[in-house]
């Protein structure tokens, strides 16, 4: 995938182009960039996104803003995957937020963009104070020549897939829900780096990953599959949370492989969450620890062998 950073210089050529915050790559949002790749097919243009850094509720509301999801990388590949070919990542900050609708369809999406045909979510609102909407971009399409439609919502089990959703069931332990809703099971990424070496001294050595997203989308122990070391997913048992027992404070997602002994500091792996065993906890000793770790590795094994 091709990345433009902000929107100061035109993209090469004429686009496609989704627009959409996209936190966590769910099922709405994978069959908005399946219509994308359709409609770019036709037009012969490359299928874009545009999407935002930070995400602007984050901006506007930092104290209360929701956990995100996924981050900018982790965002990017997943639409990669789907079909999209280029991203615009937009900084949203004080001179972005005060873009009227008018300028964002100007600066944004005619002049750096050279938009041909837009995809919105039918919920899609833009520019300072939110003013902008479908029927204005339809307006200002037939005065700069490019034609829009709206991506009406995706229903799984009669539940509308969002990105609120997927985080209600995640902060729920319900990794099925957030699964069926997402199209796969929760996926964080990262790289392997040296921790310290506590779950070595407690028998259990793990691949430590520092967690970039903040508020965490949800804590606890649970059953994973590790991508990345090998042609098949690796299943293991993984802290995510801070390690409140260890004296921790900041976020940190650990991996125990089952039967595995390899130097992998540096690797980059993807950690799917398919169920939750249980919340985070304090215990009184090393000793306690070590012993719910068993406990926990030997449960997760059980599930992996059903």
């Amino acid at each position: 995938m091709r990345v433009f950073r902000g929107h100061s210089r035109p993209v090469p050529a004429p686009v496609v182009l989704a627009i959409g915050n996209f936190d966590g790559v769910h099922l709405g949002h994978a069959a908005l960039v399946r219509q994308l790749a359709t409609a770019a097919n036709r037009l012969q243009c490359a299928p874009t996104v545009l999407t935002f850094e930070p995400h602007p509720r984050e901006y506007f509301t930092p104290d209360s803003a929701p956990a995100r999801l996924s981050t900018l990388r982790e965002k990017l590949e997943l639409l990669a995957d789907l079909g999209a070919t280029q991203a615009m990542v937009c900084p949203f900050n004080a001179a972005f937020a005060a873009l009227t609708a008018e300028q964002f369809i100007a600066q944004v999406l005619v002049r750096a963009l050279q938009v041909k045909h837009l995809i919105i979510g039918d919920d899609f609102r833009f520019g300072c104070g939110r003013t902008g909407d479908f029927a204005l971009l339809q307006a200002a399409g037939q005065n700069h020549g490019f034609t829009v439609e709206a991506m009406q919502s995706v229903t799984v089990e009669g539940e509308r897939v969002s990105s609120s959703g997927v985080r209600q069931a995640l902060a729920s332990g319900d990794m099925a829900r957030a699964a069926r809703l997402l199209g796969r099971p929760y996926i964080i990424d990262g790289q392997v780096s040296h921790g310290d070496k506590v779950g070595r001294q407690l028998g259990f050595a793990t691949a430590n990953i520092r967690i970039k997203h903040n508020p965490l989308p949800m804590t606890g122990v649970f059953a994973v599959e590790v991508s990345g070391l090998g042609d098949k997913p690796l299943p293991g048992v993984a802290n995510l949370g801070i390690r409140p027992t260890v004296g921790g404070t900041r976020p940190l997602l650990e991996v125990h492989l089952f039967d595995f002994d390899r130097d992998i500091y540096g690797a980059h792996i993807s950690v799917r969450f398919v169920k939750k065993l249980r919340d985070e906890q304090r215990f009184p000793n090393f000793d306690a620890l070590k012993a719910q770790i068993a406990a926990d590795a030997a449960v997760a094994r059980a599930f992996f062998t059903l």
